[in-house]
């Protein structure tokens, strides 16, 4: 049974994880997304995105969807992975005040759903005071080391003091989970759904996108990304390779790539900040063996 991959998205109560999901939506770059939240009053997908609704699903543009799982979200989400055509990649929209790496636990015992990691967005100018409020602050710090990526968002709104501030209490709490900062959650799709094409095409597309995706002014410049390939000559240790790929000291926020293991198969391997996965490839893949395409901050790359 092939696997979908599915991210979760978390964050506290304002940071923007429904600004977020707009906005992946709008750039969904034609894949079937399903979007999963609690119930439909917990998130506001923009009006002109809604083509109709039936049985509890919100039918969107481009052949993506939105439904409730509220209780049971394993049972929800095979019966969602059912659906003809299946979505391409399915978001799971977590509750303000809830735990993202639980929820990751529960989509992980759905078979056919393969958890690529959890986008945890932050608000920059609030997120200190939240982690020392007495009764929500260990909820706040937990969700920060749940986070496999965590996305500043709301830098527009902050002063440099506060986005330094913000940036070392998410490194006290979470050392080593990639940070990349915004506004209005506009960050690369890339970043969320996977890489699909080469880096280098991904690139090009952030470029020609910059004034849609490009966080606002004073934001600093060592948060431009770099778009890259990294090539992979021959036979190589699989695991070896996935877990440099996500190693704090690497700087990358996502890769993506098929490489020839010592075994002689082909593996699909996928990185989204600290965490990684490797699958068999899929049919059709040998063409792409040993190419690896990559997300980076531009300041660790250039180091």
């Amino acid at each position: 049974m092939a696997s979908t991959p599915v991210v979760v998205i978390g964050g506290y109560l304002g940071a923007g994880k429904t600004t977020l999901v707009n906005h992946l939506l709008r750039h969904a770059g034609g894949r079937r997304v399903l979007v999963m939240v609690n119930d439909f009053g917990s998130i506001s997908i923009d009006a002109e995105l809604i083509e109709g609704a039936s049985d509890g699903v919100l039918a969107l543009a481009g052949g993506c969807a939105c439904c409730s799982f509220g209780a049971d979200l394993v049972g929800t989400l095979q019966q969602a992975l059912a659906r003809t055509p299946p979505p391409e990649v399915v978001l799971v929209e977590c509750s303000g005040v809830g735990l993202p790496a639980a929820v990751a636990r529960s989509v992980a015992l759905a078979p056919g759903a393969q958890v690529q990691g959890v986008a945890l967005v932050v608000d920059a100018a609030e997120a200190p005071r939240q982690a020392r409020d007495a009764y929500m602050g260990d909820t706040v710090r937990q969700q920060w080391r749940d986070a496999d990526l965590l996305i500043v968002n709301q830098a527009d709104r902050a002063n440099a003091a506060e986005l330094q501030a913000v940036a070392q209490a998410l490194a006290a709490a979470a050392p080593g989970t990639p940070q990349l900062v915004c506004s209005q959650a506009r960050v690369p799709p890339e970043l969320v759904f996977g890489l699909q094409a080469s880096a280098d095409a991904a690139g090009r597309a952030w470029a020609e996108g910059s004034g849609r995706y490009a966080a606002a002014g004073g934001v600093p410049a060592a948060q431009r990304l770099r778009f890259f390939d990294r090539r992979i000559a021959g036979a190589t240790d699989v695991h070896a390779l996935a877990a440099e790929l996500a190693a704090p000291a690497g700087g990358l926020l996502r890769a993506k790539g098929v490489v020839r293991g010592l075994d002689g198969a082909l593996w699909l391997v996928q990185v989204m900040g600290r965490r990684y996965e490797i699958a068999p490839a899929p049919p059709l893949a040998a063409a792409d063996v040993g190419r690896v395409a990559c997300i980076a901050l531009a300041a660790v790359v250039d180091g």
